[in-house]
């Protein structure tokens, strides 16, 4: 790869055809069948918030390293030829990140009521005060291996070949829906917050782009989840 000028040619993370088909079945899965399953057991006045969740992050995880678990192993050798030059795309996304989110958020501080917050931050921050060393775990090591493949790796990936701008506009829109659509359903106000996750899913993808690697743009997330945790861990005890 190239290192000193970005050229699309060089991105050839690909996916295998029963890759592709394996990993895009799981959406449906993890998104609505597996919850709504989890819910339906008797004995799911029981379960937490955080252990349904834990639950089927730790079978989406198991779920990738079975179906995709070749592809994650084929695009850890452009990881490791081209480290460094991965591990400056990763830096350099966050620090894009910090700067878009901090514009961004002075925004939304004008146009929405000062009592509103990011439901899905809201719901990460209660589940670290239960219990923060499986929330941190949940957010940090299973979330990214589960959603990178998927949305990096599946729609990303396997759109790129009918053009870049489809590829990021499609991977963005759906990842930036994973993260909001449960809320808005509830509340239409929260649909605006789909705002907050669309920075840092274009930097996903420009980072597997880039890296030619899925392993980019796991990092780059657990990098982020992780920051992310801790920092509402830290406003979490302030507030208590």
């Amino acid at each position: 790869m190239n290192r000193q000028a970005f050229d699309p040619a060089t991105f050839t993370s690909r996916m295998t055809k029963g890759e592709l088909i394996a990993v895009l079945l799981y959406l449906p899965l993890h998104v609505w069948l597996l919850p709504l399953l989890l819910f339906s057991l008797p004995a799911a006045s029981g379960i937490s918030e955080l252990q349904i969740n834990l639950i089927v992050y730790v079978a989406g995880a198991l779920y990738m390293l079975l179906f995709a678990g070749r592809f994650l192993r084929r695009d850890f050798d452009p990881l490791c030829d081209h480290f460094r030059y991965c591990l400056l795309q990763v830096l350099i996304s966050y620090g894009m990140m910090i700067g878009f989110n901090l514009i961004l958020n002075s925004i939304l501080l004008l146009v929405l009521p000062s009592e509103s917050a990011n439901p899905n931050n809201a719901a990460v921050m209660e589940m670290a005060g239960v219990e923060y060393g499986k929330t941190a775990a949940l957010a940090i090591f299973l979330a990214p291996l589960v959603e990178e493949p998927v949305f990096r790796g599946a729609v990303f990936g396997g759109l790129y070949r009918y053009g870049r701008p489809l590829a990021y506009g499609a991977s963005m829109l759906l990842f930036s829906l994973y993260h909001v659509w449960g809320y808005a359903l509830q509340d239409p106000v929260y649909w605006v917050y789909l705002l907050q996750y669309l920075p840092v899913s274009w930097l996903l993808c420009r980072c597997y782009e880039r890296c030619n690697s899925i392993w980019g743009s796991i990092f780059f997330h657990m990098t982020v989840n992780a920051v992310s945790i801790s920092a509402l861990n830290a406003l979490s005890e302030l507030l208590g």
